[in-house]
């Protein structure tokens, strides 16, 4: 069809440590069934649009590796060059990572975990927080990824709730206030299309409710 300058970002399916309710981070826990099958309807939502991909870039983590060749298989684009970089990976959640989220609400108290988990700039010990992540994320869009969408490629994201927030933060304009309030489900995309100076012509969710 001719589409230029679209950009769809995925979450990865629900992982083996979602579904535990541990805290993930740069763990490298797999897609539970259901993740793999969320992966897959990923795929059938992207494929609706019709539009040929020209690269894929995802994180160094295989949750979203496996989202990403998923998505491929289904939309039947598995020959996609894929650029795989740990500037997309998850925020690094620290002395958190491994942890199941009630126990460090008990460890350190509900009030701190909350902080830890929704402020911007406030990182838990020994990891980021999601200004340091888009401190790594928002040079390697700029410098690698946006630069493709210029040219008229069209380009596919499989990363991580936090990556991608630092992202959505950018294209949409977000405050610090309100990025860290967006929930972003596993498995549903979201689709940019740019206009040729690089800025927004539209933004679409493709998953169904």
């Amino acid at each position: 069809m001719g589409q230029k300058r679209n950009l769809i970002l995925v979450r990865h399916g629900q992982s083996e440590w979602n579904k535990k309710n541990l805290f993930t981070g740069w763990k490298n826990p797999g897609l539970t069934p259901l993740g793999y099958e969320e992966a897959d309807n990923a795929g059938v939502a992207i494929k609706k649009t019709e539009i040929v991909f020209d690269v894929m870039f995802t994180s160094d983590l295989k949750r979203a590796q496996i989202t990403g060749t998923s998505i491929l298989k289904q939309i039947n684009q598995e020959d996609l060059v894929t650029i795989k970089n740990q500037a997309l990976n998850e925020r690094d959640y620290g002395s958190l990572s491994g942890l199941n989220k009630d126990d460090a609400r008990e460890k350190w108290g509900e009030e701190q975990v909350h902080i830890w988990r929704r402020s911007y700039d406030t990182p838990p010990p020994n990891g980021e927080s999601l200004k340091n992540t888009a401190e790594r994320v928002l040079p390697y869009f700029n410098d690698l990824i946006m630069p493709e969408i210029l040219l008229g490629k069209n380009v596919l994201i499989a990363a991580h709730g936090n990556s991608l927030r630092a992202l959505i933060m950018q294209l949409d304009s977000m405050s610090e206030e309100d990025i860290v309030k967006l929930e972003i489900p596993t498995g549903a995309p979201i689709h940019y299309r740019f206009n040729e100076d690089g800025s927004v012509a539209f933004r679409k969710d493709l998953h169904e409710k």
